[in-house]
């Protein structure tokens, strides 16, 4: 079973660690304390969306990008295949597009093997 919590403490986690960063200084910048931080990074604390946007902007790191690479390792491990490019509907409705809804039903999504 798939635990969010833990898939978004894996990678702020990694995010932090690939620019060599320790904790104090994340959570120095993001506002939160230390402890805290640690847990939410090991997956025993839930992050509120307004903590989890300070956590990314103290990482400098977009929150839709967290966000990707969590429901990128949750779709791994549903079996789907991850496309690696934004759907033509998504992009379209995000650029103004006439009426472009992003709906995509599980069947529309390949999946692995």
């Amino acid at each position: 079973m798939v635990v969010l919590r833990r898939e978004i403490g894996d990678v702020l986690r990694d995010a932090r660690q690939r620019q060599g960063r320790t904790l104090r200084e994340v959570s120095s910048a993001a506002r939160v304390s230390l402890g805290y931080l640690s847990e939410v990074e090991r997956g025993q604390k839930e992050a509120s969306s307004e903590l989890l946007h300070s956590i990314c902007e103290a990482l400098d790191v977009p929150m839709s990008l967290v966000l990707r690479e969590v429901s990128d390792r949750v779709a791994v491990t549903e079996g789907l295949l991850i496309p690696d490019t934004v759907p033509i509907d998504l992009a379209a409705s995000l650029e103004g597009g006439a009426d472009a809804g992003w709906a995509r039903t599980r069947a529309e999504l390949a999946p692995i093997g």
